[in-house]
């Protein structure tokens, strides 16, 4: 009885931190957003909206779609890295770190090279199953290991990521292609407009699926057997999660480009604040992703304004960072 008592106490007190930590971070969602909106080079103030047309046109054409496509990047992205790191059972195991963004911009550079004129929807339909592929490829490379090391696997697949990006770099040399190349490296929302990140809107789907089998993630991560043994078929799990990693990764390097990290910072410092409860840390991991990501780009814009810094290159150096701290974490 008293353990009883004892582990209710506690799950309380967890749902009751995890609410305060929603609440909070909606908020900061909130403030974030409406700064977002009301920074640029255009100076654009809430009457203005009332009276002025070209800065009403600018205020919908640009700044609603780019604070719209960072909180839908920042969820995605923290979401398909909960979804790797539930699979892998791996916490350092993210789009960053499996390879996934290369095999991405792969995809969309053999779209090119076969058409030059390649569509959005073709660029990303690309990317969407060389990213596949190489995510089938990282699970499997995953389950064949035998000593599972924390930064073992994460390393190797970086290792991986880097022979993708060189055979990528390989073929845009010989197709001179190079230049465009350069649009995917570094992350950067200065060009989302209305009309250009639309394609965006499929995290939205991602999302609820993420959240209907986030347990199953879980269990399938376990293995193949232990999966089966509890009934449930394995690789259909393990397919729908990569689908869904692949879909929200192509959709976001063909709309902004490559933002690392993201995947592997924000459910790491979800685990720290509530735990492992999957039904209480998705809708978190979403919400710090968007967060993550409109602090980065605000500072992006504000540090050498009117000018800005790229995305992928802020938070590269935060998540850069904050990987070698949790690797010096765990290493210890």
């Amino acid at each position: 009885m008293l353990r009883l008592y004892i582990c209710k106490h506690i799950n309380l007190r967890t749902k009751n931190r995890s609410v305060i930590y929603y609440t909070i971070s909606v908020c900061c969602i909130l403030l974030l957003a409406w700064i977002s909106l009301f920074t640029g080079v255009k100076d654009i103030r809430i009457m203005d909206l009332l009276g002025d047309d070209d800065k009403l046109m600018v205020f919908l054409i640009s700044r609603i779609p780019r604070t719209l496509a960072l909180i839908l990047v920042g969820a995605g992205l923290s979401i398909s890295g909960f979804i790797m790191q539930q699979l892998s059972q791996n916490r350092f195991v993210s789009p960053t770190t499996s390879g996934a963004l290369e095999a991405a911009k792969m995809g969309i550079l053999f779209a090119l090279v076969f058409s030059p004129e390649a569509s959005l929807m073709v660029r990303m339909l690309s990317a969407l199953v060389f990213t596949f592929l190489s995510s089938l490829l990282f699970i499997w490379f995953v389950e064949q290991v035998k000593d599972k090391n924390t930064v073992f696997i994460p390393l190797v697949g970086i290792m991986f990521g880097s022979i993708l990006a060189s055979i990528s770099t390989f073929f845009a040399y010989k197709n001179n292609i190079v230049q465009n190349t350069q649009e995917w490296l570094l992350g950067d929302f200065s060009s989302v407009m209305q009309g250009q990140y639309e394609a965006i809107y499929i995290i939205l789907p991602i999302v609820v699926i993420s959240y209907l089998y986030a347990e199953r993630f879980t269990i399938a991560g376990m293995g193949k057997s232990f999966a089966t043994n509890l009934g449930l078929s394995y690789h259909t799990v393990v397919n729908i999660g990569l689908v869904a990693v692949s879909l929200v990764v192509s959709a976001s390097v063909v709309t902004v480009g490559a933002i690392p990290f993201v995947g592997l910072i924000v459910p790491n410092v979800v685990s720290m604040l509530i735990g492992d409860n999957l039904r209480r840390a998705l809708p978190l991991t979403a919400f710090l992703g968007a967060v993550l990501l409109l602090v980065c780009d605000i500072i992006g814009r504000l540090l050498v304004f009117p000018y800005e810094i790229p995305i992928g290159m802020t938070v590269g150096i935060v998540g850069g960072v904050a990987f070698f701290l949790l690797i010096l974490k765990k290493s210890k």
